[in-house]
């Protein structure tokens, strides 16, 4: 996959674009999924567990019941990278939309 490339702010302002309901907060991509119920909040996140460990790119998150809070960076860069964008484009397709 290569190493992860630092995004400019116009990369950002273009991703966040691309990405819904995905915002900043505190130099993070955040975002926080509502799932049916805690079965289907931890299916997704077993689904993005193999997506993330294939991508060597771990994201930040937290879960309750059928919420699923979640934070990227990119420790390597120290900010947001292509690697970013890409997980949470991932991650919308897995949790259907």
């Amino acid at each position: 996959m290569g190493s992860p490339k630092k995004l400019t702010e116009e990369e950002i302002s273009e991703g966040l674009n691309a990405l819904d309901q995905w915002s900043l907060i505190g130099g993070k991509l955040h975002r926080e999924y509502q799932f049916n119920d805690f079965i289907e909040a931890m299916g997704f996140m077993t689904r993005v567990a193999l997506v993330a460990e294939a991508m060597n790119h771990h994201p930040e998150w937290f879960n309750v019941y059928n919420r699923v809070k979640v934070d990227l960076t990119t420790h390597d860069v120290d900010g947001l990278s292509n690697y970013d964008l890409q997980l949470a484009a991932r991650m919308d397709q897995l949790a259907g939309g």
